[in-house]
């Protein structure tokens, strides 16, 4: 788009110094072997949620070094903050953290380890569990079979697929039919791929099928319907009918043979796409989809547990990340049951800067929101960065935002006045404040981080 602000290289994140808390883990399929062999017996609860080595070198959740220690610009920016925090429209229930990306420092924190409800910030988490088990090349397939007089529609997780793409799989469908000497058939869908339930714990009734849709394997053009399966195969049935084939019949669900003989296939652009364009837009449709894809890839069911299970086990198993208070029942942060701290999204942002994961993890960092970013959830047409404290950091700050009715948050990465990355994450709950009151509050802290507001 002609009137987006142009991305900071990712090349730009990339801190010198040395990194003395993480240490590299086996990726790829033996990442997959690990977890698939680690989930098989059950995981206390208290081994998951022990704070890892990293979290105890850093000092993640306890109190940020002494100020005395820290150059003048930092000062200033603790004592901002200190100030700005306390602000009434965040409300008393708020938390918050910033990071020195390059010595690994806490900075600030302001009850960094409290657990509160981290709305779409829980799609960071998501996010870098999908892009490291799957890998950010992978994509994924909708299939059409045939067998005993019927065309299948098989959801393959692919929540990008469009009515154009609907419409290659028919032709290609309609060619095979037409060479056989058939010119009629009757169509069913297979969503086997995803069992049930396709709501999850926490989610109000007003959110679906609006907000996000009762999670299924096929869908069309994003559809926002109570089943997108039937919905995506009626939009096949009339794509083979406009193209001379005779529908017999409703279109029903059904599981596809194994000695159903393959028609066509589509397949979706690689994951690292999807994951940006996810994390632009806070898509919560995509993200309950890559979650339970997510758990398919490293050997669980593709259910809410399993797919938050997996999350669970990358982020302590393969990055150190510290789980205390950690909960998640959703993989868009739609559950109101979802706790995360603010020095938790700090840990998983904080990967983005260190360059042996930039292959993994890249399409995360690109697909950061960017303050005044149109057509990005922090754009002007969201009224962000545009008040009279926080406009001077307008395409300074990458970051994920989040939003529910009592919850508002905002985690990323800025390029501090002193020239170094910072990672923060500031989360509040509760405000009775107007949610855009609270959001230029917020925005102000990230431009006290930025140093732009000294």
């Amino acid at each position: 788009m002609s009137d987006m602000i142009p991305e900071t290289s990712a090349a730009l994140f990339v801190p010198g110094g040395r990194r003395r808390h993480r240490k590299p883990r086996q990726g790829g399929p033996g990442l997959r072997r690990a977890l698939v062999l680690a989930m098989a017996v059950p995981v206390a609860s208290v081994a998951l949620s022990a704070p890892s080595a990293f979290a105890v070198d850093k000092g993640i959740g306890t109190t940020a070094k002494d100020t005395a220690d820290l150059d003048p610009d930092d000062q200033q920016m603790v004592t901002n903050l200190e100030a700005r925090v306390v602000d009434q429209r965040l409300g008393s229930n708020v938390s918050g953290v910033v990071l020195d990306a390059e010595s690994d420092d806490t900075l600030w924190d302001h009850n960094g380890a409290t657990a509160l409800m981290p709305a779409s910030n829980v799609k960071l988490a998501t996010a870098t569990a999908a892009l490291t088990v799957l890998g950010p090349e992978h994509r994924f397939t909708t299939k059409v079979v045939y067998g005993d007089g019927t065309l299948t529609l098989i959801g393959g997780g692919d929540r990008t697929l469009t009515s154009a793409d609907l419409a290659e799989l028919a032709k290609t469908a309609v060619d095979g039919l037409k060479a056989a000497g058939l010119t009629t058939v009757k169509v069913a869908v297979d969503d086997s791929l995803f069992p049930e339930p396709t709501l999850a714990n926490g989610w109000n009734t007003g959110y679906y099928p609006d907000s996000v849709a009762p999670v299924r394997a096929l869908v069309v053009d994003g559809q926002g319907v109570d089943d997108t399966s039937l919905d995506a195969g009626q939009a096949f049935a009339q794509q083979l009918a406009a193209n001379g084939v005779t529908v017999d019949g409703d279109v029903t669900r059904a599981t596809a043979s194994e000695h159903d003989v393959p028609v066509a296939r589509h397949k979706s652009a690689p994951l690292s796409d999807i994951v940006h364009t996810m994390l632009k837009t806070s898509d919560n449709n995509m993200a309950e989809t890559l979650l339970r894809m997510t758990a398919l890839g490293a050997g669980r069911p593709a259910t809410f547990e399993g797919g938050t299970e997996v999350v669970r086990q990358v982020l302590s198993l393969r990055y150190d990340v510290d789980l205390t208070n950690f909960e998640m029942y959703d993989g868009s942060g739609l559950s109101r049951a979802d706790r995360i701290p603010a020095a938790t999204l700090a840990e998983i942002l904080e990967l983005l800067t260190q360059p042996r994961y930039e292959r993994t993890l890249g399409s995360i960092l690109d697909g950061l929101p960017v303050s005044g970013e149109a057509g990005s959830t922090l754009g002007p047409e969201w009224g962000r960065f545009d008040d009279v404290n926080s406009k001077c950091a307008v395409g300074k700050v990458h970051a994920k935002t989040g939003t529910l009715t009592g919850a508002i948050a905002l985690s990323g990465l800025t390029q501090g006045k002193d020239g170094k990355w910072k990672v923060f994450s500031f989360i509040e709950n509760g405000s009775t404040a107007g949610p855009n009151d609270i959001k230029d509050a917020m925005d102000g802290l990230a431009a006290t981080v930025n140093g732009c507001w000294a």
